[in-house]
């Protein structure tokens, strides 16, 4: 799904949170997973989703992409900054790092148990702090040679 899509779903799960505040979702590839600046809570998830490679079109699933989350609340304004780590193809030399394709559902549960971590970082709500599983891919083997059932 496209990056509006993500900013759709994460609007419509954030109008759980405190009235007054505005949220924002925003990509960012230059952040780093566990170095959030000074002021930024971090948040990181795995998910599953899809690959194609640009150079020879082979797809393969993966349910080890890392999403990356860092939150601020600054006043009545709060910023997400989201970054899906990409995979390269292993049959390809040199292959170029794709973006992951995850599907609607994943993005939905990425999207609760963000709300969810909101809560209890800028909020500091009490809340349970387990999270919603994903829907994981059908995989031949890990990152190597990771296929989808019925591809050759």
């Amino acid at each position: 799904m496209e990056p509006l899509d993500w900013k759709r779903i994460f609007q419509e799960e954030a109008k759980t949170l405190h009235h007054a505040h505005t949220w924002q979702l925003l990509f960012d590839d230059t952040i780093t997973p566990d170095l959030p600046n000074p002021g930024w809570q971090k948040y990181i998830r795995n998910t599953s989703a899809r690959f194609r490679c640009t150079l020879c079109g082979r797809t393969w699933p993966s349910n080890r992409v890392m999403v990356t989350f860092h939150m601020q609340l600054i006043s009545n304004m709060g910023f997400v900054k989201v970054r899906p780590l990409r995979q390269n193809c292993k049959r390809c030399k040199n292959a170029p790092m794709v973006k992951p394709s995850v599907e609607f559902d994943n993005i939905k549960i990425l999207m609760e148990n963000l709300i969810e971590k909101i809560k209890i970082k800028c909020y500091n709500e009490k809340r349970d702090s387990s999270h919603k599983p994903f829907r994981s891919q059908e995989v031949k083997s890990p990152r190597h040679g990771e296929l989808f059932r019925g591809d050759s």
